[in-house]
């Protein structure tokens, strides 16, 4: 199994974590995005959708981190990431959504390029739109965490793979983050255990 990635890539990101929570042996590829690689020919050749990250498996390539993290938790079932209870396992696809439908897009890498190379965005600018997205999501999504931990329960789910590398891109933009105590203290808590820790951005192999 090998994970196409790139350090800084949020949605890769998130793959990585719910990786290394299952304990799934894997191997990595670096996708350079500030280079574009994902939309050259060797890549867009496995993932046609030109994003990251992509999983190759046995069975084929699967792009798109949610579906990806869907099929880790249906395939790889010694260690699950939801909660049995199908409202809670609800509760928990709603954070997830909330996160990589309604935050993440608007404020992604091909998004802020655009903003700046098409519509001659400042950077100033742009990062006020960055914070403001991140800011009304993060508003919603402290009213959603029922743990003081992890986001839900007392062990660590696909919400928790979701959250924290949204609060590192937060953090990266100056969002100031003691708005959201909750959000805060659940970041702070899974980066001391090593699923995260490995997970990281400045402990992958590609940073820079």
């Amino acid at each position: 199994m090998k994970l196409y990635t790139y350090f800084r890539s949020s949605a890769a990101y998130r793959v990585r974590i719910a990786l290394n929570l299952k304990g799934i042996a894997h191997e990595m590829s670096a996708v350079n995005l500030l280079k574009s690689e994902q939309t050259g020919e060797d890549y867009t050749n496995k993932n046609s959708q030109g994003l990251l990250p992509a999983l190759e498996t046995e069975q084929g390539v699967l792009g798109q981190s949610l579906a990806i993290l869907e099929w880790l938790e249906e395939t790889y079932t010694d260690t699950s990431l939801l909660p049995n209870d199908p409202w809670q396992k609800a509760q928990v696809r709603n954070f997830c959504y909330a996160i990589a439908c309604d935050i993440h897009p608007i404020d992604n890498l091909r998004v802020l390029k655009y903003l700046s190379n098409e519509l001659n965005v400042d950077d100033e600018k742009k990062n006020t739109w960055y914070r403001h997205w991140v800011i009304e999501g993060f508003k919603k999504l402290e009213t959603m965490l029922t743990g003081d931990k992890f986001c839900f329960g007392d062990k660590p789910t696909l919400a928790d793979a979701c959250l924290v590398p949204q609060v590192f891109n937060a953090l990266r933009f100056k969002v100031d983050m003691s708005q959201f105590p909750k959000i805060e203290a659940i970041y702070n808590h899974c980066n001391k255990h090593k699923a995260f820790i490995d997970a990281a951005p400045e402990n992958q192999f590609d940073a820079t």
